[in-house]
Parts: structure tokens; C-alpha cells; sequence
């Protein structure tokens, strides 16, 4: 087990990519908190886990809130009994084309995936560093390249990137990595609701051919996660059937 005796938070566990890194990270044997806004969901997540006799605690809030963000993590270390792996997969979107895309669309966006990717990782940070270790994983998205409709979201996703490149550098005297998912086209519920015809047209432009699964995001992370990448930091891997190769 990659992962055994290591306590990990992950954000927006509720479903889709978060799901699979919390049923991942329980398979390679860590403890777990379950951070997200849906409580319903989140229990059902709970369940699984629960199923698999894996040892987790549920974070049900908003990470928009410093407050909130700050005690999820100190309840996580007296409930697990630490934290090495802090994972940012929190996101939200609320597209709109650039001249109709109201204020409120864009602060809700960059709150959440880039101020509330801030919070976790500070949180995190002061703590692995008077632990002398640690392991933070963001995630951004191949987005950030630039979607029509999606301003608000690929600026706070272009932010994630450049926010983990910094943390990198500020963090490795401290051993702690700090490193970067860029998922591309990913098989979640909200791809499943796309017209069958745009999915066809989506699908086209993957060279691999097909979309990815929530799983294979999850792989990455586990790496990521584990000492086989502890010489790996401040870096964006791109995990999206090969969209982007650069």
C-alpha cells in the first residue's frame, strides 16, 4: 500500500474526480477527510469508505471561508492523528460568454477554486511545515488554456497553477512538494448531461480518443501522493488523453 498510515484531505469529495481520490487514496491504505458543500452526497461517500473499513471524517462546508478551512484541518489532525496530504479539487462553474457574464458569476468562481484553493493551502502549509514533511496536490484544469464561455473559470484555474509553482519554491526547504492536476475532458456527471452529439464533437479532439476516467485522475494523484514522487515538485501534469502536449 502506497499510501498506508498517511492522512489525507481531499476537497470536493462529494462526487466525480474527488470520489475516486478519496476510494483511491482508501485502497492504498490512508485515513481520510471528506471536504465538501453536499452533505447528502458526502454521506454516501462516507458509506463507501465505510464498506472498505477505511478510517475517514467528513468536512461538510465551504472553503471559501478562512474560518471554515482552518478548523477542517486542525479536526482532521486530532481525528486522524495528522495530515501529509492535502488535496485542492474544489471547483465550481458558472459559464457565461465574456460581455454577459455578471460580477456575480465571476466572484463566485474565483471564491471558490482559487481564493478557497488559497485557504486549503495555506492551512496545510503552516502546518507541514512544523511537521518538517508534507504533500499538497492542486487542481487545475486544461481550461486554463482558454474556453470560450469559461473566463471566470480557466483565470481561476490559470491561478492554480501559478499559485502551486510558487508554493513549491516557497515549501521544499521544508519538505513539503507541492505539485499540479491539469485534468482535461473527464467522464463526470457533468459531462454525462452534454447533448450526445456535442460529446461526439468533444470526443474527436482527444488524440486518444476517448474521454477520461475519474479513476485515472485519481492514479495520478496517488502518485503524486506517495514517496515514489518525492522528488517531484512544482509541477503541472496534464492528464488529458494527450489534448495538450506541451
Amino acid at each position: 500500500m502506497r499510501l498506508k498510515d498517511k492522512v489525507a484531505i481531499v476537497t470536493g469529495a462529494a462526487r466525480g474526480i474527488g470520489e475516486a481520490m478519496i476510494l483511491r487514496f482508501v485502497e492504498e491504505g490512508a485515513r481520510v477527510t471528506l471536504c465538501d458543500v453536499d452533505a447528502n452526497a458526502l454521506k454516501e461517500v462516507e458509506s463507501k469508505v465505510n464498506a472498505m473499513n477505511g478510517q475517514c471524517f467528513m468536512a461538510v462546508g465551504d472553503i471559501s471561508q478562512k474560518a471554515f478551512v482552518q478548523s477542517m484541518v486542525e479536526d482532521t489532525v486530532k481525528t486522524l492523528g495528522d495530515l501529509d496530504i492535502m488535496v485542492n479539487n474544489a471547483a465550481i462553474t458558472r459559464d457565461a460568454i465574456l460581455h454577459k457574464m455578471s460580477e456575480e458569476q465571476w466572484d463566485q468562481v474565483i471564491d471558490v477554486n482559487l481564493k478557497g484553493s488559497f485557504n486549503c493551502l495555506q492551512a496545510a502549509a503552516i502546518y507541514m511545515r512544523q511537521q518538517g514533511k508534507g504533500t499538497i496536490i492542486n487542481v487545475s484544469s486544461t481550461s486554463r488554456f482558454g474556453n470560450p464561455g469559461q473566463l471566470n473559470y480557466a483565470t481561476s484555474k490559470g491561478g492554480v497553477v501559478g499559485m502551486t509553482r510558487t508554493a513549491a519554491k516557497e515549501l521544499c526547504r521544508k519538505n513539503v512538494t507541492c505539485n499540479c492536476i491539469s485534468p482535461g475532458t473527464i467522464w463526470t456527471d457533468m459531462l454525462k448531461a452534454v447533448p450526445p452529439e456535442a460529446q461526439e464533437r468533444l470526443k474527436a479532439g482527444i488524440p486518444l480518443g476517448r474521454f477520461g476516467d475519474p479513476k485515472e485522475v485519481a492514479n495520478l494523484a496517488v502518485f503524486l501522493a506517495s514517496d515514489e514522487a518525492s522528488y517531484i515538485t512544482g509541477q503541472t501534469i496534464n492528464c488529458d488523453g494527450g489534448s495538450f502536449m506541451i
